[in-house]
């Protein structure tokens, strides 16, 4: 009987640590789309470029 409550724990621990990590991978997926639009925001404020940067001076 230890073994089949051992083995109930196992089971319910590895299923507790799987949700954990798929709601560890959403906040992580949701910050990224955040800091995407944030960073795309920010893009649109700037102003344009209106001259070309010498990269091989």
């Amino acid at each position: 009987m230890d073994m089949m409550n051992d083995i109930a724990a196992m089971s319910m621990d590895l299923s507790a640590a799987s949700i954990q990590q798929q709601a560890s991978v959403s906040v992580q997926k949701k910050v990224m789309d955040t800091q995407e639009l944030a960073a795309q925001e920010i893009t649109e404020m700037l102003p344009p470029q209106t001259s070309m940067i010498d990269t091989y001076a």
